[in-house]
């Protein structure tokens, strides 16, 4: 009954998502594993396995399979999507049998990182599995108008990589895919707290700092946030005072490769879609997207109009979902 089953899955740096026609997002977890180092079983998935990170004792730890928006660990991934789907089997109420699996790819992924992915999901039990571009299945999920001859622009910042790419005619005509994203902005704050005042955060803190008072290069009224980690001179825990100017430094060199990837995009575009961009704009998708102040940013940078998705966390997956209707148009146009 099930046997054709078709979901979308955005398998992010930070997070997986699972789209169905049917009932949209059913499943949106943090892609995190906690294993047992001495048997090599998996603890936990998830939200669950996230809330181990940096908590956990000797013999368990809490990894993210995932870097850089590719597979560093092929076992560990293909656990972690067999317990997805078995999650996602769940809340539509009946185990999925022998799906079809679209899953979107960074576009600067290499054929042996593509083919790493296509069979992870492969061994979880699909029946066809189709890769789509990420910043593709972005534009389908901010509803962009892909298939037509004129000029989308999106720019979508994941966990572990920006993508900014120019689509028309269901291809994309100019990409630029560099491997800084949210997760960089985090390793961003840890080090400038570490050198600064000589105190260890985790990344999850530091997630919060980004999150809380991170501002893109933006003039903003401060905001301060208090901090607690541990004093590498004492070893003992502190608590620090943080202020939104300071974080908004020590983001500023991955803000500016970002901005110079977006740059770089524009300058390939042929000059009859660079007029659409003028009049349309760039759509901004992916968590990195919710920093505060980046849609002001971009605009006064780039001057040209910066749009903000509908939903920027959900827009790959949205996209990958909807774009099983069509992904034998978009793979003829990409041939």
């Amino acid at each position: 009954m099930f046997s054709n089953t078709e979901i979308g899955i955005d398998l992010g740096t930070a997070n997986i998502l699972v789209y169905t026609k049917n009932k949209g997002i059913v499943l949106n977890e943090p892609s995190v594993v906690a294993i047992d180092t001495e048997t090599k079983t998996v603890l936990a998935v998830g939200a669950e396995a996230k809330s181990m990170i940096g908590k956990t004792p000797g013999k368990i730890v809490a990894i993210r399979p995932l870097k850089d928006g590719v597979i560093a660990d092929y076992d560990v991934t293909t656990e972690m999507l067999k317990q997805i789907m078995k999650k996602a089997g769940k809340q539509l109420g009946f185990s999925i049998r022998k799906p079809s699996v679209v899953v979107c790819t960074p576009s600067g992924s290499t054929s042996v990182e593509r083919r790493a992915i296509h069979d992870a999901v492969k061994n979880c039990g699909a029946k066809h599995v189709h890769l789509i571009e990420e910043p593709v299945a972005a534009a389908i999920g901010a509803d962009l108008p892909v298939a037509e001859p004129v000029a989308n622009v999106v720019v979508d910042i994941g966990g572990g990589t920006t993508e900014v790419a120019i689509i028309s005619f269901g291809g994309v005509v100019s990409c630029h895919s560099i491997r800084i994203g949210g997760d960089q902005l985090d390793e961003d704050i840890v080090t400038y707290v570490r050198k600064k005042y000589n105190l260890l955060v985790g990344e999850r803190t530091a997630e919060q700092i980004k999150i809380e008072i991170g501002y893109a290069l933006v003039d903003h009224e401060e905001l301060t946030m208090d901090v607690r980690g541990r004093d590498l001179v004492t070893g003992l825990p502190k608590t620090i005072q943080l202020r939104s100017n300071e974080i908004q430094q020590a983001m500023k060199e991955s803000l500016s490769h970002i901005l110079e990837a977006i740059r770089a995009t524009l300058e390939d575009c042929p000059p009859e879609l660079s007029g659409d961009i003028v009049d349309r704009g760039v759509i901004l998708t992916g968590g990195g997207a919710l920093l505060n102040g980046m849609q002001d940013w971009l605009s006064k940078e780039i001057v040209v109009p910066v749009h903000l998705a509908p939903n920027p966390l959900e827009s790959v997956a949205i996209g990958t979902g909807r774009s099983l209707g069509v992904i034998h148009k978009l793979q003829k146009a990409a041939k």
